[in-house]
């Protein structure tokens, strides 16, 4: 584990409450989701089961709920248009803390004092591949949190947006207080029947009894909270201007919108944590380098007290400390207030170039 600072030296009705709103791009000042919806988890699993295309995600959610009957909770689900952030910029500090391996949700902070946020690398159609044999990031924390599923068939059937994005670009979806009740793993282990892994494609067709080993219930659950914002993905080339600034407004959007919701509801005020990584560098293929640095740039702009980075095996860590050698450098450059052109050119002339999807 690595922690820097922002400046680092040296490197059915009645079950659910639901309030509408639909309001333009706007600033930080007043912001408001498009929709806030309660829900109450026992009746939400119930009234808006998921239903499966795969066997290994039937099993899963079997495993997870053998009786149909999640902990008495309340869920909370919102959804955000674009938000733009004051000008000019100020860029406010952040801790940062590089992590080896993937999202555990093991807290790493006094849950009275913070809010701690994961980040969904979603596709632009929410949680849309829970029931099919899809096994990447998005589809993974899904199995982990099944209500999530109900999330999903919920909106729909309220009809309700469920795209986290729309004609202006980002439209981020939060889900608050949503139980954990699986661990799953996703290595190679040929003494459990996985000697591949079970990640990505290899999930769909691996044996049932390979995926039963490989899960485990968490009884009683843990509770996360999930920040569902979707990458761009098909490019090539280095990147435009325009697809680094619709980059940065959408984890500008989701960030700012976790801050939001992580000041609200209660008479204590708690610092944000939010939880990522190499956010649509996947099936999306995206530029490590840029994807980490927009994202270190948007956390403090948007006011996010720290930033937990998991980045998986030694390559990714010495990736992210080069994103954050990059990110210190621009900030430098541009001084502590900006204007979002300013700071995008800077990006730009950087010519970071797209990656290549992983194919999963």
């Amino acid at each position: 584990m690595c922690i820097f600072p922002a400046s680092r030296q040296g490197s059915a009705a009645g079950n659910f409450k639901i309030e509408i709103i639909h309001q333009p791009d706007y600033h930080l000042a007043g912001m408001q989701p498009q929709y806030r919806l309660q829900f109450d988890a026992i009746s939400l699993l119930r009234d808006h089961p998921p239903y499966f295309r795969n066997a290994n995600k039937d099993l899963l959610f079997n495993l997870a709920y053998p009786d149909r009957r999640p902990a008495p909770a309340m869920l909370e689900v919102t959804r955000w248009p674009k938000i733009s952030p004051v000008e000019p910029i100020a860029i406010s500090p952040t801790l940062i803390d590089l992590r080896p391996g993937f999202f555990d949700y093991q807290p790493a902070a006094d849950p009275q004092t913070t809010l701690e946020w994961h980040v969904n690398f979603a596709d632009p159609n929410l949680f849309y591949g829970y029931s099919s044999g899809l096994f990447a990031q998005d589809e993974m924390q899904v199995a982990e949190h099944p209500l999530l599923a109900s999330v999903r068939q919920a909106l729909l059937d309220k009809r309700l947006e469920v795209r986290t994005t729309d004609r202006a670009g980002a439209a981020p979806v939060l889900v608050r207080n949503v139980e954990r009740r699986l661990s799953i793993a996703t290595h190679p282990d040929p003494t459990t029947g996985r000697p591949h892994g079970l990640y990505g494609n290899r999930f769909a067709t691996a044996p049932a009894d390979a995926v039963r080993k490989a899960a485990s219930r968490i009884d009683p659950p843990t509770f996360s909270n999930i920040i569902a914002m979707a990458a761009p993905a098909g490019g090539f080339g280095a990147y435009t201007p325009q697809q680094i600034d619709g980059i940065f407004l959408t984890a500008h959007t989701a960030f700012a919108a976790a801050v939001h919701e992580s000041t609200q509801g209660d008479q204590t005020t708690r610092q944000t944590l939010i939880h990522s990584g190499f956010w649509g560098c996947g099936a999306f293929g995206g530029n490590r380098h840029l994807m980490i640095a927009v994202q270190l740039i948007a956390a403090r702009v948007a006011g996010v007290s720290k930033l937990v980075l998991h980045v998986g095996d030694n390559h990714g860590m010495e990736s992210a400390r080069q994103s954050l050698d990059i990110t210190e450098q621009l900030v430098q450059s541009r001084g502590p207030t900006s204007s979002r052109t300013q700071l995008i050119q800077a990006i730009a002339q950087l010519g970071l170039r797209w990656g290549t999807s992983d194919g999963n």
